[in-house]
């Protein structure tokens, strides 16, 4: 036998998803995360999984891993200690940022500090034009003399991010080869081997992140790496990366703010997989864990990417599938302000010690307690046998709460899982608006340990009439990791009307970005079929400050076809804003190139649909919106394609627990995918 491994960190679990490569099966694991000893719980599921189901290391072929490291790191705060080389003159680059608010409707928001203390910037003299002609040559002295105080400063790496070095990066490339020369104990980076973008704060912030989680994601692989060889597992891990796809591990170490996102982005890709198999080509993910729900949207069977999106408090400048993080998982911590108002999150109590109901020490009320109080969980023991859930515990820990407001221990419960609810409903409402679009013929995909206890509860608040519930919702960012393609992206800038006379200019940009992304995929991924490549530029009207991304085709360019290229930025503009201007001049600042690599994916297995009720286990009490009711009570393996019921319901299973209030149907498709479908208009809160 051979098996493909998909394996997903979260703040409670790591999932294992296994694929036979011969007999398509699918064998699912998850093992609770230990934070003082990060990457063991790989060794420790490899080991589950030879014991359980027989599979040798020998017999993995591929091993694909998505990692909340690097942005754990970012968010936390304890990054490595920076130095950053800039142009003379034009050191406040990251005190500047952009003289815009970080948060529009709210005038007591500040932005975030820099990840570089001011008093470890330091000059160094060159001058290159926007041109890309050389102004003032590079002094190596004052290289030199950077570094010396820079290892005073105690840093332990340089960002060199010089003025104009996305037209010609020659004075960077000679400040990095002078760093290691005189100081080859420190890493180094330049800006335009991170992100060679022609805004100085976007391409200097983005090399600047790269270099502060390097340290820790280069250890977490590098370890990895020698555990996967010690456990006589043969190939070399994939990473997957905050665009979707996956690339070598060992890239990884030193391009770390492309896989900054990498555990979210494997459960939208996972998620994207599942609802394109059930037929839903437009849908929202929703990936609820322990520590955060993650929402992004599926249009036409594909995720949607961006540039800007928010990691903690500071913004990834390069492209990433577009997700809304919520501080509000299944281990959210409920708790009452200063005012005697009830909130819930952004703490989490992660695994250790996790919610009160696990019984390994937690005493603070969460989410999954407020479940637990009112009855949705409990029945059977969490995370295939390594849980089981005390009701008292839980009882307890929300008592505190309960106490604190003067209500009943289930009126208490139930309004944790509403303020939780009503958090989510207010953020996904803003990813909608960004995107212009109407979710009432969306389908809601609900996978992580918890997203399928609270996403029923939400579709109602949003309007959503359909809810997918996958076959194994605890662990689709680990099936994520399977049916991802090699994936990366290239961008140039160039600052071009687009007009007959430059039509040579673009095609020429393309033709080097195309010779840029082969090398990359020959060399470093080691592919050797045929590539896909999609073109994409950053335009926008003259006189304009922001550029919007939009698609090309290659046929245009190979014809000239000026008008096409035009008019579909002005499709794009009417799209987004409603409106365009025939008249204005358009430019072109960006040239993107994205090239990705299919390799093989599992095939979910699709069985004849016969339609019969379901029986339930047996019925037990359980409280939905302030009502105590007798909810059927399903057992996941006992369901077939075909079977039908109705909500109230609770559906066990070993990665996950779904709760189905009333107003809901529910039938399992071919693919044993629970279909929720929403029978009346009502909502819970």
């Amino acid at each position: 036998m051979s098996y493909r491994v998909g394996v997903d960190i979260g703040g409670t679990f790591i999932d294992f998803c296994f694929f036979n490569e011969q007999t398509d099966d699918i064998f699912t694991l998850k093992v609770l995360t230990t934070p003082s000893k990060p990457g063991s719980e790989v060794m420790e599921g490899l080991k589950i999984a030879q014991s359980r189901h027989g599979i040798e290391p020998s017999e993995i072929t591929s091993f694909v891993h998505g990692t909340t490291v690097g942005v754990n790191t970012l968010i936390q705060g304890v990054g490595a200690r920076l130095a950053l080389f800039a142009t003379e003159n034009f050191e406040d680059v990251l005190e500047l940022a952009r003289l815009r608010m970080p948060e529009t409707y709210n005038l007591q928001s500040s932005r975030p500090d820099p990840l570089v203390a001011k008093d470890l910037v330091f000059s160094i003299r060159e001058r290159m034009r926007s041109d890309g002609k050389v102004l003032r040559a590079l002094d190596r002295d004052s290289v030199v003399e950077a570094v010396a105080r820079a290892r005073e400063k105690g840093a332990e790496g340089i960002i060199v991010a010089l003025i104009n070095a996305y037209r010609n990066a020659d004075h960077e490339r000679e400040v990095v080869r002078i760093v290691r020369e005189v100081a080859p104990e420190l890493f180094v980076f330049a800006s335009t081997d991170i992100w060679p973008v022609i805004r100085e704060y976007e391409r200097t912030t983005t090399a600047v992140i790269n270099g502060y989680v390097h340290p820790r994601v280069a250890h977490y692989i590098s370890s990895l790496q020698a555990a996967l060889r010690e456990h006589a597992v043969q190939p070399e891990p994939l990473v997957t990366k905050s665009n979707g796809g996956i690339m070598n591990a060992e890239l990884g170490k030193e391009n770390c703010v492309s896989m900054l996102l990498s555990g979210t982005a494997s459960g939208v890709m996972g998620g994207a997989f599942v609802a394109s198999r059930a037929g839903c080509s437009d849908a929202l993910t929703i990936d609820i864990g322990g520590t955060s729900a993650d929402v992004a949207v599926i249009i036409d069977g594909k995720p949607q990417f961006a540039a800007g999106e928010k990691v903690g408090p500071h913004s990834l400048y390069v492209p990433a599938v577009a997700v809304s993080s919520i501080g509000e998982g299944g281990g959210s911590v409920a708790w009452v302000d200063d005012f005697g108002v009830l909130k819930v999150g952004p703490e989490s109590a992660g695994s250790d010690p996790g919610p009160a109901c696990y019984g390994r020490g937690g005493t603070k009320p969460t989410i999954t307690d407020a479940f637990a109080v009112c009855g949705l969980i409990g029945h059977d023991s969490l995370a295939y046998g390594s849980i089981s859930i005390d009701v008292d515990k839980a009882r307890a820990a929300v008592g505190t709460i309960a106490e604190k407001l003067g209500w009943s221990l289930k009126a208490t419960a139930q309004a944790i899982i509403n303020v939780a609810i009503s958090g989510m409903y207010l953020e996904i409402n803003k990813l909608i608006a960004r995107h212009g679009i109407d979710v009432r013929s969306f389908t809601l995909v609900a996978f992580g340990g918890a997203g399928p206890m609270l996403a029923p509860m939400l579709a109602l608040e949003l309007g959503i009439r359909q809810v997918l519930v996958p076959t194994t919702p605890g662990v689709v960012s680990a099936l994520g990791g399977l049916v991802s393609d090699i994936r990366n992206d290239f961008i140039s800038s160039h600052y071009l009307t687009v007009a007959s006379n430059n039509m040579e200019a673009i095609r020429a940009g393309f033709e080097e970005l195309k010779r840029e992304a082969l090398l990359w995929l020959r060399e470093e991924q080691k592919f050797k079929g045929e590539p896909t490549f999609l073109l994409s530029a950053d335009m926008n009207y003259a006189g304009q400050s922001f550029e919007i991304e939009t698609d090309l085709e290659a046929d245009w360019l190979e014809g000239e076809e000026v008008t096409a290229i035009i008019d579909a930025f002005h499709a794009r503009h009417v799209q987004l804003y409603d409106f365009h201007d025939a008249d204005a001049e358009v430019n072109i600042v960006n040239l993107r190139l994205v090239v990705t690599a299919a390799g093989p994916r599992p095939e979910l297995k699709s069985v004849p649909v016969v339609r019969a009720p379901a029986e339930p286990a047996r019925y037990v009490p359980a409280t939905f919106a302030d009502k105590t009711v007798q909810a059927g009570l399903y057992l996941r393996h006992d369901l077939a394609p075909g079977h039908f019921f109705e909500g109230p319901a609770i559906v066990l299973q070993s990665d996950s627990t779904t709760c189905i209030p009333e107003g809901f149907s529910a039938s399992v498709d071919g693919f044993g995918n629970i279909m929720l479908q929403a029978t009346a208009e009502k909502t819970l809160i």
